[in-house]
C-alpha cells in the first residue's frame, strides 16, 4: 500500500547540501515525491510503503550532511499525489516564515585536494567551494538560500558548473556559490607597480552579469597575480587581502621590520597580532597544541585559537626578546629610561639583532606567552600560504578601533596608506565578518570573539517568547541579539561603539538580522548606562524599552544558555558596568533569577582618578587603590610612586581627596590594572585589558603561596582588597619577583570567588554558580575558580556558545527582558 507524508525540517538546512542529501536518500530507498527550500526550512513530500517512509523520516535527522543542524522533523500523513520519481522543485518564499542560515565554513578536504590537483579543472582556483564548505552568511541577501538571493547572482554558471549543479551524484549538486575560472569571481591586484592593466580593479569591471572567460588564460592571469602577491610578502611588504567577511592585512610573521611597519601604519602599537600557519605541524613547532586545541584549529569554523608558546620559543616583546633593550618592561619606559626609542607609549621596544632568532618576530604578541594561531580557511589562503612558505601575520583590515573594510572601493581608500598592495576580488561581501577567537580551558572551549564560523547560528532558548525582542548590547565588544520564538540570534562581533563607522555597522546588522530571520521587535532591551550609544539608540526607537543592569545581563545569559531560570548565584567580574547606586560595578556576587537579582557582595570601592584616564594609565588606578587602602606610605609603593611624572601624584591625590573626576568603582578589572602597575608590569595600557593580560603572562605556576581578601559583613558584604594589596607590597619590599606576586594575587581572586559562593550557597540553598565577565577570560582565575567551586560541592557553569566578555551581554539583556515580561 502506498502512503504519503509531508515533512517539515527546520534548523541549518539551507546552504549545507541538505536538499541533495534528501534527493539521494529518497532515490536509495525508492521513495518518490519532492523536496524544496522554503523561508521556514525544507519541505518534503514522500510517497512509499509505510515502513520505508519511517526509515526515510528517521534518516532525515540521523544521516544529515556534516554541516547541517537539524532542529526538528515534523511529519504529517497526507494523500498521495501519485509521484513517479523524486525531484527537487523550485524554492518557495512564505511571508513571515523564518529559517536558519549557515555560517561560512572553512575549505573542506575534498575541495582542498582538488585545489592542489593539477588534473582538476579547478586546480589553483581561489574560490573553489562545494555544498560542504565556502561562503554562506557573508553572501546572502535573503532567504530562501538560492543563488538569486546571494551576491553570486552576478556570476551565471558555465555549462560545466551548471551540469555539476544539476547532477544529484555530484558534490556540488545545488551548491549555490559554485564557480570556476570560466564563470566565477576573479582576483585583482591594485598597487603592484608595472602590472598588466587588467590586474587593477575598478568599479567599471563589475558588470552584471559577468562574462565567461577562457579557462587557461584566466588561470595564467590568476597565477601571475598570486606570484606577485607572494613576492611582495616574501620581500617584507604589507598586503591587504579580501577575505570572506572583510579585508585582512598580512605580512611576514618572521620579519620584525615588516611587523613593526604594520604596527606603525595600522596604529596598533601593543595589541597582539594573530598568525596564520600553513599546517598544524608548523604551528606545533612554535606552540603547545593539545588534542582539543588541534580539533578546534581544524574544525569547520577554523577560528583563531590562543595557544601557549613553547618554552623554547618563550614570551615575545618586552619579556621574551634576547636583546637587552628589547627585553625591558615598558614600566621602565614610563619612567623615562630608553623612552626616546619608543615611537608610541605602548609600542614594542626596538628589536635587537637576535630578535627573530626563534623564528617569529618579537613584537607579534608583546609581553605575552600565548599566540593567536589560525590555519588557512579559504582557498586563497591555502594558495598564498603554500606559495609564500612562511607564517603570515593575518590581522583585520582597518585602522585600529575601526570596523574592517568590506567593499573594494572602501578598502582602496581606507587601506591604501597601510598596505603596499591590495589583493581583491569581485564577489561582494554582504555581511562584515571578523575572525572568531577561541581557546581551550579546563571547562571546555571558550569563545573570546564570536563571528566567522559561529554566527548567525542561534542559541536555542529554554522558553518560547510570544513577542520579538531586540537587545542592543553594551558599548564595548558590541553584539546585538534578536529573540524570536524559541531562538535568540546573537550577531557576529560588531566592535566598540566609539565611532560613526561602527555605529553604522551596528545599524546595518540589526536590519540584516531582522530581514533574514523575520524579526519584528516589540520590546527593546538596553544597558542602563545613559551615555552608551546603544542605550541612546534604544530610547530613540519609540518602542517599549527595558533597561538591564550590565552584570545581571552577564550572569542571566549564562543561566539561559544552560536552561536555568533560577535562583542561581552569579559572579560577574569585569572592568566596568553602570550601577544603580551611581558607582561603577565590576566585582559582583549576585543571587539572581532571569528576571531580577540581589547584590550579595562586592569588591571594596576604589577611586578612579581621572575616570576613563585611569583605565588607560594603570599607574593612576594603583594610586587610587592604595589611597583607598591607606597604603600609599608603604615602602613597597616607592617604586610605583617614583615612576609617576612630576607633579602627577599630588594632582591625583587632590582629585581623590576632593572627589573631583574620581568615580568610585568595585571593579575587579580595575584591581587587576592596579596590581599590574604595583608589580611594575604595566603603567600605561595601549589596549583594553593589556595590563591584566600581561600580569597573567608573568605569573609563575610553580610559585608557592597566596594572598587572602577579608570580608566585611553587610548587605552587600564587602570583599576587602586592602589585605591583598598590603601582602603584595610586603613581598615587593622583600624582593619577591613580580611573577610570584602575580601568582599569589590570581590565587587570591579565585579563592575569594569560591569563599563567597560557598557562603551564598549555604544561605540561599542553590548550588549553581554562573561565571561571567571579562576578568574570567583570565585562564588562571577561571580555571582556579571552576575547580575550587567543584571541590566545594557547587555547580559552576559558564558560557558555552557565547563569549564570557561583553560579547555575550546582548543575549543576557534579551533574556532578562523576556523574563520581566513574564515575571520569571
Amino acid at each position: 500500500m502506498t502512503a504519503a507524508i509531508s515533512l517539515h525540517v527546520t534548523g541549518v538546512v539551507q546552504g549545507v547540501g541538505y536538499r541533495p542529501f534528501v534527493y539521494n536518500l529518497a532515490r536509495r530507498l525508492g521513495v518518490t515525491g519532492w523536496v524544496r527550500n522554503a523561508s521556514d526550512g525544507v519541505w518534503c513530500l514522500a510517497e512509499g510503503d509505510p515502513e520505508t517512509l519511517a526509515t526515510f523520516e528517521r534518516a532525515l535527522r540521523d544521516e544529515a550532511p556534516p554541516m547541517a543542524v537539524v532542529e526538528s522533523v515534523v511529519a504529517e500523513e497526507v494523500d498521495p499525489e501519485g509521484a513517479v520519481e523524486f525531484v527537487i522543485i523550485a524554492s518557495h518564499a512564505e511571508e513571515g516564515a523564518m529559517t536558519l542560515v549557515s555560517p561560512d565554513i572553512a575549505t573542506c578536504d575534498a575541495c582542498r585536494s582538488e585545489l592542489l590537483d593539477p588534473t582538476d579543472r579547478r586546480y589553483r582556483y581561489p574560490f573553489i567551494n562545494c555544498t560542504n564548505c565556502g561562503p554562506r552568511f557573508t553572501i546572502i541577501d535573503d532567504v530562501p538560500y538560492d543563488r538569486p538571493m546571494t551576491t553570486m547572482r552576478d556570476f551565471p554558471m558555465c555549462p560545466e558548473c551548471s551540469a555539476e549543479y544539476g547532477d544529484p551524484a555530484d558534490r556540488r549538486f545545488h551548491a549555490q556559490p559554485d564557480a570556476c575560472f570560466v564563470c566565477g569571481p576573479r582576483l585583482y591586484l591594485n598597487g603592484s607597480g608595472n602590472a598588466p592593466a587588467d590586474w587593477e580593479w575598478s568599479a567599471e569591471v563589475e558588470t552584471s552579469p559577468r562574462p565567461h572567460r577562457d579557462h587557461d588564460a584566466e588561470r595564467t592571469r590568476s597565477d601571475a597575480i598570486l606570484e606577485a602577491a607572494t613576492t611582495l610578502l616574501r620581500e617584507g611588504g604589507i598586503l591587504a587581502i579580501k577575505g570572506l567577511g572583510g579585508f585582512q592585512l598580512a605580512c611576514d610573521a618572521t620579519n620584525e621590520a615588516a611587523v613593526s611597519r604594520l604596527r606603525d601604519r595600522k596604529r596598533r602599537w601593543g595589541k597582539p597580532f594573530a598568525v596564520m600557519m600553513s599546517t598544524l605541524e608548523l604551528a606545533s613547532e612554535y606552540c603547545e597544541i593539545s588534542p582539543d586545541e588541534s580539533k578546534l584549529l581544524t574544525s569547520p569554523a577554523a577560528p583563531i585559537v590562543l595557544l601557549r608558546l613553547r618554552e623554547s620559543v618563550g614570551a615575545y616583546g618586552e619579556y621574551g626578546c634576547e636583546d637587552e633593550g628589547a627585553g625591558k618592561s615598558l614600566a621602565s619606559s614610563a619612567a623615562g629610561e630608553g623612552a626616546e626609542d619608543a615611537k608610541h607609549p605602548q609600542a614594542p621596544r626596538a628589536p635587537g639583532k637576535d630578535c627573530s632568532s626563534k623564528g617569529l618576530a618579537c613584537s607579534l604578541a608583546p609581553g605575552l606567552r600565548e599566540l593567536g594561531v589560525m590555519l588557512p580557511y579559504t582557498p586563497l589562503h591555502h594558495l598564498l600560504l603554500s606559495a609564500v612558505g612562511i607564517p603570515l601575520v593575518m590581522t583585520s583590515g582597518n585602522l585600529s578601533e575601526e570596523p574592517i573594510a568590506t567593499g573594494n572601493a572602501e578598502a582602496l581608500e581606507r587601506l591604501g596608506q597601510i598596505a603596499d598592495a591590495v589583493l581583491l576580488h569581485d564577489r561582494e561581501i554582504r555581511s562584515r565578518y571578523d575572525d572568531s577567537v577561541a581557546r581551550v580551558i579546563s571547562s571546555g572551549t571558550e569563545l573570546v570573539r564570536r563571528a566567522r564560523g559561529f554566527a548567525p547560528f542561534p542559541i536555542r532558548l529554554p522558553f518560547r517568547s510570544d513577542v520579538d525582542i531586540l537587545a542592543l548590547g553594551p558599548e564595548q565588544k558590541n553584539t546585538v541579539t534578536l529573540l524570536t520564538g524559541e531562538y535568540a540570534f546573537v550577531s557576529q562581533h560588531i566592535g566598540d561603539m566609539e565611532n560613526a563607522e561602527t555605529f553604522a555597522a551596528f545599524e546595518r546588522t540589526i536590519k540584516l538580522y531582522s530581514r533574514l530571520f523575520r524579526v519584528n521587535p516589540g520590546i527593546i532591551a538596553y544597558d542602563l548606562h545613559p551615555e552608551y550609544l546603544s542605550s541612546k539608540h534604544a530610547l530613540s526607537l519609540g518602542l517599549p524599552a527595558v533597561g538591564v543592569q550590565h552584570h545581571h545581563a552577564h550572569v542571566a545569559g549564562v543561566a539561559a544558555e544552560h536552561g536555568i531560570d533560577g535562583p542561581f548565584i552569579g559572579v560577574a567580574l569585569d572592568g566596568t558596568g553602570y550601577g544603580p547606586d551611581g558607582t561603577i560595578w565590576g566585582g559582583e556576587v549576585l543571587l539572581a533569577t532571569l528576571g531580577g537579582f540581589d547584590r550579595l557582595a562586592r569588591l571594596s570601592h576604589m577611586p578612579m582618578p581621572g575616570g576613563a584616564a585611569a583605565v588607560k594609565r594603570p599607574a593612576r588606578m594603583a594610586i587610587g587603590a592604595l589611597a583607598a587602602a591607606g597604603l600609599l606610605g608603604h615602602p613597597g609603593a616607592e617604586s610605583l610612586r617614583s615612576r609617576l611624572t612630576e607633579g602627577e601624584e599630588s594632582t591625583l591625590l587632590r582629585m581623590i581627596e576632593r572627589g573631583v573626576n574620581s568615580p568610585l568603582t568595585s571593579s575587579m578589572g580595575r584591581l587587576f590594572d592596579a596590581m599590574a602597575a604595583i608589580c611594575g608590569v604595566r603603567d600605561d595600557a595601549g589596549y583594553e585589558g593589556q595590563a591584566a593580560i600581561e600580569l597573567e603572562a608573568v605569573a609563575d605556576s610553580s610559585a608557592q603561596g597566596t594572598y587572602r581578601f577579608s570580608i566585611t559583613p553587610g548587605e552587600p558584604a564587602i570583599i576587602e582588597s586592602a589585605p591583598v594589596l598590603e601582602a603584595a607590597l610586603d613581598d615587593i619590599v622583600r624582593g619577591v619577583p613580580a611573577s610570584t606576586v602575580s601568582t599569589r594575587f590570581h590565587r587570591a581572586v579565585a579563592a575569594a570567588i569560591v569563599d563567597q559562593c560557598s557562603m551564598a550557597s549555604a544561605s540561599s540553598g542553590t548550588r549553581v554558580v554562573a561565571l561571567s565577565g571579562g576578568v574570567l577570560m583570565n585562564r588562571l582565575v577561571m580555571d582556579g575558580a571552576f575547580s575550587g567551586l567543584i571541590d566545594a560541592g557547587l555547580q559552576p557553569i559558564t558560557h558555552v556558545r557565547l563569549p564570557v566578555n561583553d560579547g555575550g551581554v546582548s543575549f543576557g539583556q534579551a533574556v532578562v527582558a523576556w523574563a520581566r515580561r513574564h515575571e520569571v
